[in-house]
């Protein structure tokens, strides 16, 4: 497949980085040094801009995908408009554009092919969306739905006290119709089997169905009816669309933000919430705010650096959890090595999308887990997919990958050896990278 990057900055070469080794990847860039860092990769670097029609005209031949993530909204816009209008070939060529003003989109994810745009992705609602999900279970420090809601996914952190530590996989009496995809333990990825046994701290994942997922939210911890005192710092894009996803939620919410303009906006927007005009870095006002006592504390500030220090800070004062946003890529691990329960990146939305449009059109669904180190991928199986008419038992799967779920006319179940894949099944699969092409081919 051929695809056209525009923007080399965080998200454009990290999109590249994802995609260059399977497909014949193009990207344009203005500054010299985002230039100089994506042309180590083996791709084609073409200094310019990205909406200009002359560059674009040369560059879509026979192209399938325009991916535009500059830092200019408009820049993005106008490149995937004149993409199809400059796409001489009879290809269609599929258009992606980043964009983060809320006045262009209202949702994370958006359609606005009447405008030239297949996918409009805001990163930044997406992010917020995120955390959201995450809040609404106390317990978990990632979530995701597939299936059209019909699959859950949630990774837990395994405290010392829990009783699950020191067991084997065998051992864990586990809900119907849910399943340990993988656990975390430092950097292993551990797909488990039955004697693989569970140790304190690690990060585990649990795939299931959402009616015995509420057990499973138990088991660590979560309190049903308990209502959570959420501390939000930085009340821009991520945190203000944040606060209005979870105040109608069971929680009590607060918002810590530095600019007194940009306050007012939000306490006038959302008066049920509480909006402190401050600095999140502030001791004596976190104590006053009663930090110590918070069931989450969430770090969105447009500064990386800021939010590692609040985030740490309010853990340091007694908060149960913490989330810090991090913009830049290589933050990710860095943040959760130092402290930070969990570290989200706006990034992760994009390049998923992106991952989605060149998987082929059996992806329903991409979700990456510990800063990529896992994938998620939810497939339509069809009457050609060579997983089909088969019992799985006798599926030449890799070994970085394992079917979690699969959905048959609308059941969810676990899948055993004898079942036998049939067309039309939304297939649930955990996968490590390096296993993704094998797993793909059995899609195809």
């Amino acid at each position: 497949m051929k695809i056209v990057i525009i923007g080399a900055g965080g998200v454009g070469y990290h999109i590249a980085k994802s995609l260059y080794l399977t497909n014949d990847v193009v990207v344009i860039e203005e500054n010299e040094e985002a230039c100089a860092r994506v042309d180590e990769l083996d791709v084609q670097v073409i200094k310019g801009n990205g909406a200009n029609v002359v560059i674009l005209t040369e560059v879509l031949e026979n192209a399938d995908l325009l991916v535009a993530v500059t830092g200019s909204d408009e820049v993005n816009i106008v490149s995937c408009m004149a993409a199809k209008l400059a796409n001489k070939s009879k290809k269609s060529i599929k258009t992606i554009a980043r964009v983060s003003n809320p006045d262009y989109i209202d949702k994370p994810v958006a359609n606005r092919a009447e405008i030239g745009i297949d996918v409009m992705i805001c990163p930044e609602l997406a992010l917020a969306s995120e955390v959201a999900d995450v809040l609404a279970i106390p317990s978990a420090i990632d979530a995701d739905v597939f299936a059209e809601g019909k699959v859950e996914m949630m990774e837990f952190v395994v405290s010392p006290e829990n009783s699950l530590v020191g067991k084997r996989m065998m051992d864990i009496n586990l809900p119907e119709c849910c399943i340990v995809s993988a656990l975390f333990r430092n950097n292993e990825v551990i797909i488990p089997h039955g004697n693989d046994t569970i140790g304190a701290n690690d990060h585990m994942v649990v795939i299931g169905k959402p009616d015995s997922m509420r057990d499973i939210r138990e088991m660590f911890g979560e309190v049903v009816g308990y209502r959570s005192k959420i501390m939000i710092i930085g009340g821009g894009v991520v945190g203000f669309y944040l606060a209005k996803l979870i105040e109608k939620s069971n929680s009590d919410l607060k918002i810590i933000e530095k600019d007194i303009d940009r306050c007012g906006y939000v306490s006038d927007s959302l008066p049920n919430i509480l909006v402190l005009h401050g600095d999140g870095t502030d001791l004596n006002l976190l104590k006053e705010e009663g930090v110590q006592e918070m069931d989450v504390v969430i770090a969105v500030t447009d500064s990386d650096e800021k939010n590692l220090l609040c985030a740490l800070l309010a853990k340091q004062l007694g908060a149960k959890k913490v989330i810090a946003r991090a913009d830049r890529s290589e933050y990710l691990p860095l943040f959760e090595i130092v402290g930070v329960d969990s570290a989200v990146s706006p990034r992760e939305a994009t390049v998923n999308e992106a991952l989605k449009l060149t998987m082929g059109t059996r992806i329903q669904a991409v979700s990456s887990i510990e800063g990529e180190k896992a994938e998620i991928i939810e497939y339509t199986t069809s009457e050609r997919s060579k997983i089909v008419g088969k019992p799985l038992k006798k599926v030449k799967f890799p070994a970085g990958a394992i079917i979690s779920m699969i959905v048959h006319k609308g059941k969810t179940i676990v899948p055993r050896g004898a079942y036998m894949v049939e067309e039309g099944d939304r297939v649930v699969i955990f996968s490590l990278p390096s296993a993704i092409p094998e797993v793909e081919k059995l899609f195809e």
